[in-house]
């Protein structure tokens, strides 16, 4: 059995410059540039002790507005979690897309309303960081 293990977490923002200082002071965390503007990659642990990879980005515009950390399931196949999801009650909000380099993502809604995403990433040790 593969793990499906919650391999990235993201902190959407209203202000990503506060968003940073407030995590940078409070918990020592390092921030990356990383893809489009307003978009950090975030190293939260050490060398021996790495932690979840994270990012913190601008909060996205339309939709249901997050609130609280939007985690990422690595998974092996990404459209039979699509169907699980579907038929257990939950709802994919936003179809399969590509991260050119990363992987395949889809961001779903729990039973409960929770908004979560899948990703098949593209090297099996992504997911792992």
């Amino acid at each position: 059995m593969v793990a499906k293990n919650i391999a990235h977490f993201d902190v959407h923002a209203d202000d990503v410059a506060r968003a940073r200082k407030f995590y940078e002071r409070v918990f020592e965390w390092r921030f990356t540039p990383w893809g489009p503007p307003d978009f950090f990659l975030i190293a939260t642990g050490t060398d021996s002790d790495p932690g979840i990879h994270g990012a913190v980005h601008d909060r996205p515009k339309g939709g249901p507005r997050s609130i609280g950390f939007e985690c990422t399931i690595a998974v092996a196949d990404l459209e039979a979690i699509a169907r699980l999801i579907e038929k257990e009650g939950g709802q994919v909000t936003v179809p399969k897309m590509t991260i050119p380099g990363v992987g395949e993502l889809i961001q779903f809604k729990d039973t409960e309303g929770n908004v979560a995403c899948a990703m098949r990433y593209f090297d099996a040790t992504m997911g792992r960081l």
